[in-house]
């Protein structure tokens, strides 16, 4: 970020604090005399009258100075900025994007000279305009939630090679776009194997919000972990929603309509599946709405961040497919506020054997999962992390 001249300008983050420039110098100091200086900053010449009556003295050895808890991130006084831009789900689906955002806050929270804000997308023609406007504020770090936001990201990033981008479940292929994807398709596998391990019905079922690869990974592991588990068990336990050989299946073309996630899972019900894994962000909640209300009816399976730490339907969820986004995001912009260049081809890949995915704890149903299941999904997934078991999708990162 440079140290020019910015005598009047003012940002606010998410929790709608301000954050002011004078001279260069950041004044973001939340509850001290400085954020008093920056709110009337916006009413233009008027700031010298105020320094001046306030007897306050900006010096250029002052502007020089970091605070001590900087961490040594950023340059001088001056915070590092991180901007996320979310997809159309929102900041609060209880999914990928509330996620990232927490990776943002827990990098908020460990290194103090790390400012943060984010802007919802309401539709995806916001996508462009919404990382337009953190270059032009010029944030120091711009992170896209979303296998959506891809070539809106890929445009926006080639325009502007200087600034440094990151962006969850997508890869645009551009040197300053730093990536990171999840091979969900391995904890998917143990999903599918679990819900075919636990149903009645014998009928289990998945959908997703669109169909696109953050989408289809889950639903393709999940089918061929019910396959696993029918092979190994003479089982006969059918995944309805998605066929992997075809690539298609049942989709609620929404990220964020719960009515859309309740209509697409009812009609699963009604063919019989008793266990349902939604991949469909915030719309998903329809289901495991459903499900609680069902009164044991049918059951679920969360993504992305653990359904009974992040959703009120806990007594509905199986388990969870999680994604560590915030540990991804975490790390990356870590390492970016302390200078160290993201290596954007070779970005980040989550697996079973980094802990960058994983299977979530069965919580309210850890008593009723047998002993010998959980011992089998144990030694599948360090099968898989080893690579003695194979786990395959089209979507899979490259």
């Amino acid at each position: 970020m440079g140290a020019g001249v910015r005598s009047a300008s003012v940002t606010w983050d998410a929790g709608g604090n301000s954050a002011g420039r004078f001279n260069g110098c950041h004044r973001a100091r939340r509850g001290e005399q400085w954020k008093g200086v920056v709110l009337r900053s916006v009413r233009g010449m008027r700031i010298a009258s105020i320094i001046a009556a306030g007897g306050l003295v900006l010096s250029a050895a002052a502007c020089g100075e970091a605070p001590d808890e900087d961490n040594n991130a950023g340059s001088g006084g001056e915070k590092y900025t991180a901007c996320m831009v979310t997809d159309v789900g929102g900041i609060d689906d209880k999914s990928f994007n509330a996620s990232a955002w927490k990776g943002l806050q827990d990098a908020e929270a460990e290194n103090s000279n790390i400012e943060i804000k984010h802007t919802a997308s309401r539709a995806e023609a916001d996508y462009e305009p919404n990382l337009t406007q953190y270059v032009n504020q010029k944030c120091d770090f711009i992170l896209a939630v979303g296998g959506l936001m891809l070539e809106s990201t890929k445009k926006i990033a080639e325009a502007n090679p200087d600034q440094q981008f990151g962006i969850v479940d997508a890869n645009p292929g551009v040197a300053n776009v730093y990536p990171m994807e999840f091979d969900t398709a391995q904890a998917g596998f143990l999903a599918g194997y679990v819900a075919a391990g636990m149903s009645q019905s014998g009928k289990v079922g998945t959908y997703g919000g669109m169909k696109i690869p953050p989408v289809t990974i889950f639903m393709d592991g999940f089918v061929d972990g019910v396959a696993h588990y029918n092979q190994a068990k003479s089982a006969k336990v059918q995944a309805l929603g998605w066929n992997k050989d075809t690539q298609n299946g049942s989709f609620t073309n929404s990220f964020e309509k719960q009515d859309e996630g309740k209509k697409v899972s009812d009609a699963l019900v009604a063919q019989g599946a008793d266990i349902i894994m939604p991949v469909a962000g915030g719309a998903g909640l329809g289901t495991t709405g459903a499900a609680q209300a069902s009164g044991g009816k049918y059951h679920t399976i969360w993504v992305d961040v653990d359904g009974c730490e992040s959703t009120p339907n806990c007594p509905a969820i199986l388990t969870t497919v999680v994604k560590n986004i915030p540990g991804a995001v975490k790390e990356a912009v870590l390492k970016a506020a302390g200078d160290e260049k993201l290596n954007a081809e070779q970005g980040f890949v989550g697996t079973l054997a980094n802990d960058g995915v994983s299977l979530a704890p069965f919580h309210e149903y850890d008593s009723k999962v047998p002993a010998e299941l959980k011992a089998e999904l144990d030694k599948l997934k360090a099968d898989i992390a080893a690579g003695t078991v194979k786990v395959e999708s089209p979507a899979q990162p490259k």
